[in-house]
């Protein structure tokens, strides 16, 4: 992985009157998406390790990658125009035929829900990073109301 991009981990979910706030960053800055509240409770159950009682859309597709020898790389949130993220979603797989590398255009929440049910990184590019606000101060003022 070169220096085009950084590592960020989800630093916290919160709900909102629309939906979820999700908090990704690094020691160095941390900044938000805004999704609906199913995609925020998907990445919340990922986050805490927890299964759902039936298996969810993000479920059936790592199920379904793996049946067809296929993995999650890796996750790289590559853009952002007016307040809308873009994801790749890195896939690899090996089979008699060698090994295969495929990019998928996915939506970011959706590509977060299986980066962390499968223990796959997320990365996100540094024009991303330089563009967006740092919400480190307000995630540390949430949580020291919420302690």
């Amino acid at each position: 992985m070169d220096n085009q991009v950084v590592p960020v981990l989800v630093k916290g979910v919160m709900p909102t009157t629309n939906g979820c706030a999700i908090f990704l960053g690094n020691d160095d800055k941390i900044f938000v998406i805004y999704v609906d509240q199913g995609i925020g409770e998907a990445i919340q159950r990922a986050v805490d390790g927890a299964k759902a009682e039936r298996p969810l859309t993000h479920d059936l597709m790592l199920t379904l990658l793996d049946g067809l020898g296929a993995e999650v790389e890796r996750v790289v949130i590559n853009h952002v125009d007016e307040g809308t993220f873009f994801a790749r979603l890195i896939v690899s797989m090996e089979n008699e035929l060698g090994h295969k590398i495929i990019e998928l255009d996915a939506r970011p929440s959706d590509s977060i829900v299986m980066a962390l049910a499968s223990g796959k990184p997320i990365y996100v590019a540094h024009t991303v990073m330089d563009s967006v606000d740092d919400m480190t101060e307000i995630l540390a003022k949430i949580l020291e109301q919420d302690s």
